[in-house]
């Protein structure tokens, strides 16, 4: 039977479009770029493969969430910039509401959450940053210079634990990129649909440029929390290369030190956030919502996932209109393939702090992570079914001991 197809030109036919996908979308960016494949290169057919892999492309160089960006370019070719906020709705929303749910749950009923489970998240947060480490080691640090720039940044941002030494982490391998990395691949390409003019694009990316450096000074100028955590969400948001799993020691570092959130409830968040369908950064709702100082609830968790996901829009929208000619730079594609090495470092610091450090305490916390990291890569379990295993088995080891 020929799939039907329906008037998917405006903003709600594609906001429904993407509310589907992000209610079934399980296991990650990778399967959540397979699900884009299949709906709108397949069965839609909204954009030819080689069309589909210059948009990927793209959204791999730019930081942020490479699948919510690749939603919002394809939202924004099919209905404009109203579809592009569509799109983001749609797949967003979903594991949204669940984390905050979930936040709100653990704030009230904390105390009657079995410890053990609450242990077992953070064991299964230990294996899922595993796995993102070797799977991209494995396709980004494919030389020697590669996987120097990844182990120099990983020592480097170990020794200085903040915001600003990743920042510098990032730029460095930038340029290290430039002298030591040399860019693969053909350049072959279909050119893109872009319905956004240059001046749009140009306006977007002053935008972006103008609250990254404009909001640490307001936050200063004007003290209070609200500014404060929209500072350090939009720049989490900013500043990470390769995914969602990245944002991990970004949001650590702005909202554990600063006592916003505790860093036991942090890590537990952080695993039940592989449990839930759509964008890991949703895992800002979470936070939003834990924030043990105003704003909290459903205002802190709208501000903050509002503010990680801002940057994501405003550089889709600013870089669509001049790929074509950027992707053609030689020079641009060395650096980002030091910038993309150095994520791998900043996701093994991650791995050892604050994962290991903070989880794994005694031998059963060891095996625990073992059993998860085994499910994930060998037997190939949903990530959902991992997780609702490692809180079971962290609640029957607690009470074992």
């Amino acid at each position: 039977m020929a799939y039907r197809q329906i008037d998917d030109r405006t903003p709600w036919a594609v906001f429904l479009i993407f509310l589907r996908l992000g209610l079934t979308s399980f296991g990650g960016p990778v399967a959540h770029l397979a699900y884009f494949h299949n709906e709108f290169v397949m069965r839609r057919r909204w954009l030819s493969e080689r069309s589909y892999a210059d948009l990927l492309a793209l959204c791999q160089f730019l930081p942020g969430p490479a699948s919510s960006q690749v939603g919002m370019a394809l939202g924004l070719s099919r209905a404009g910039l109203p579809g592009a906020l569509a799109a983001w709705a749609g797949f967003t929303l979903p594991s949204a509401l669940m984390l905050v749910l979930f936040a709100l749950g653990l704030s009230t009923w904390g105390s009657a959450f079995p410890a053990g489970a609450l242990q077992g998240l953070k064991l299964v947060a230990v294996a899922v940053v595993a796995q993102a480490v070797w799977g991209m080691a494995r396709h980004l640090c494919t030389d020697i210079p590669r996987v120097a720039i990844a182990v120099v940044s990983a020592c480097i941002v170990l020794l200085w634990p903040n915001a600003w030494g990743q920042v510098g982490v990032i730029a460095a391998a930038a340029v290290a990129g430039l002298g030591l990395c040399r860019p693969v691949g053909g350049l072959a390409h279909d050119p893109l649909a872009v319905p956004v003019s240059r001046r749009a694009g140009i306006a977007a990316l002053c935008l972006f440029f103008g609250l990254l450096a404009g909001l640490p000074a307001a936050a200063q100028v004007w003290p209070g929390q609200t500014l404060a955590m929209v500072n350090a969400f939009y720049r989490a948001g900013a500043l990470v290369f390769g995914g969602g799993h990245v944002v991990l020691p970004l949001l650590q570092s702005a909202v554990v030190p600063s006592g916003w959130v505790t860093n036991e409830t942090f890590l537990a968040g952080y695993g039940a956030a592989q449990a839930v369908p759509g964008p890991l950064f949703t895992f800002a709702a979470f936070l939003g919502a834990s924030m043990t100082v105003p704003p909290g609830g459903w205002l802190g968790a709208l501000a903050c996932l509002a503010a990680v996901f801002a940057p994501a829009f405003l550089l889709v929208v600013g870089a669509l209109p001049f790929w074509e000619q950027l992707r053609r730079s030689a020079h641009t594609r060395a650096a980002f393939a030091g910038v993309n090495a150095a994520v791998v470092g900043l996701l093994l610091a991650a791995l050892y702090q604050p994962a290991w450090s903070s989880a794994v305490h005694r031998p059963a916390d060891f095996g625990l992570v073992l059993m998860a990291l085994a499910a994930l890569m060998f037997w190939k379990l949903p990530p959902w079914l991992v997780v609702l295993g490692s809180a079971m088995a962290g609640w029957l080891s607690g009470a074992a001991f």
